[in-house]
């Protein structure tokens, strides 16, 4: 019999400011598909689909969610590629463009919001749950289920991406979730009158840019760990092809199904969690939550490689059961509210620093990185005392108009302008300099 390749490693050996080896990078496009496609679907995503209803009507939800999640999964899959490229942990692959010391700002700051977003994961798994137990047996014990789900969520984070895909994923869990997912939708189809819910006008308590803020909210949030996962990747066009297929399609499916079942459930999320337990008859509710798990394990292992690249002495697996611990502690003390604000706030700190970061990696550094010197503050990336001023300056001026936009010009939607802003402002830096020396 042939020996597993990937037998015995977890893919969380990996010192985060070291490229991963070219013989361990074992993801291929089915590989990057699988996995963007399980994140993609879950039942947080649902509950931002049910965000947008009734204050826009269903067919104009329809049509931002098509045009937010082309722009957010575009802007996903290219950041992907930056892992793939570099071989290198998110956070690691800052600091060609930040410096040696300025990448921590984000890494501290990627670890505090992956709890945040970790901690909701496991809220939503819970009250899921509770739920579907209520509806089946009559019993409700929510602080069981968030100790089960978060213990759960903390040995994923620990055995690690190469693990969790190749021996999870891909093999059976991608199964279970399109059957779940698929339930729900047969269920929404066959019972409820669609027609009626097109033709159900809007609010107009939304607008249509703050609807594309909060569709591209999602994939975005994903930007600043999705090179913990295709640094594995064995080719940057696969890494870029599956992404954008496999986050593209669930995006634009669980937001819909989202909008759908938050309208017919009156609307808002409030209902949501109810609402698909019944229609489903609980058991695709229930497969699509053991996949959510998936979710929860990627925000707590990001969280611990994050913490890995300014903190060289700690263990990621470690790190991982300390953060799932956390998440789960603050899942038992914390209830489920409206998180339309969370995701706004982080695109106002990530959004504009991955605009910086993507024009640094593609059009400046033409994709090219030296890894050798990633942790000598005295070599290329070391900058001012290992601070790329330049660069801070374009994320402030990004988050300053993120923010200015959000207060003056609140119907325009702040996210991708301030994307584009802090990117611009960069490359005239950069330009600016260029010159100087000449």
């Amino acid at each position: 019999m042939a020996q597993d390749p990937l037998a015995g490693d977890t893919g969380s050996a990996y010192a985060p400011l070291l490229p991963v080896p070219d013989a361990r990078r074992a993801f291929r496009t089915g590989d990057a598909f699988a996995l963007w496609f399980s994140l993609g679907i879950g039942l947080l995503v649902a509950q931002a689909g049910a965000l947008l209803v009734p204050g826009l009507s269903l067919p104009h939800a329809l049509m931002v969610i098509v045009i937010g999640t082309a722009l957010g999964v575009v802007l996903l899959a290219l950041a992907g590629v930056i892992g793939t490229d570099t071989g290198l942990a998110a956070m690691s692959s800052l600091r060609p463009t930040l410096g040696v010391r300025g990448a921590s700002v984000p890494a501290v700051l990627n670890a505090i919001q992956l709890v945040g977003w970790g901690s909701f994961e496991v809220i939503v798994m819970r009250d899921s749950a509770d739920a579907l137990a209520k509806q089946a047996f009559g019993v409700s014990m929510p602080l069981v289920w968030t100790v089960i789900f978060g213990v759960l969520a903390t040995l994923l984070a620990i055995s690690g991406p190469l693990s969790f895909v190749r021996r999870f994923l891909r093999s059976w869990g991608i199964w279970l979730l399109l059957a779940g997912a698929g339930w729900l939708t047969w269920a929404v189809l066959a019972k409820q009158d669609i027609n009626a819910l097109l033709h159900r006008p809007g609010t107009g308590e939304m607008s249509s840019g703050v609807a594309v803020d909060l569709v591209v909210a999602m994939p975005l949030s994903w930007l600043p760990l999705i090179a913990d996962y295709t640094r594995f990747g064995r080719r940057a066009g696969e890494t870029f092809r599956g992404t954008l297929l496999g986050y593209g399609i669930a995006n634009l499916w669980f937001y819909a199904l989202g909008a759908v079942y938050g309208l017919a459930a009156g609307g808002g999320d409030a209902l949501l969690t109810t609402t698909l337990a019944q229609a489903g008859g609980g058991l695709a509710l229930l497969l699509v939550l053991i996949d959510e798990t998936d979710n929860a394990f990627a925000d707590i292992h990001s969280a611990a490689v994050s913490t890995g690249t300014f903190w060289a002495r700690s263990s990621v697996p470690l790190l991982s059961a300390a953060f799932g611990a956390l998440c789960t502690l603050i899942a038992l003390f914390v209830p489920m509210t409206k998180y339309q604000n969370f995701l706004l706030l982080i695109g106002s700190v990530f959004a504009p620093l991955f605009g910086v970061v993507l024009v640094d990696h593609f059009i400046v550094r033409k994709r090219r990185v030296d890894a050798a010197v990633l942790a000598d503050p005295q070599g290329r990336y070391g900058y001012s005392a290992g601070w790329h001023v330049s660069a801070f300056i374009a994320w402030a001026i990004g988050i300053a108009a993120y923010q200015a936009i959000n207060q003056w010009l609140p119907n325009l939607g702040a996210t991708l302008p301030a994307l584009a802003i802090g990117a611009l402002c960069y490359l005239a830096f950069v330009s600016a300099r260029r010159q100087a020396f000449a």
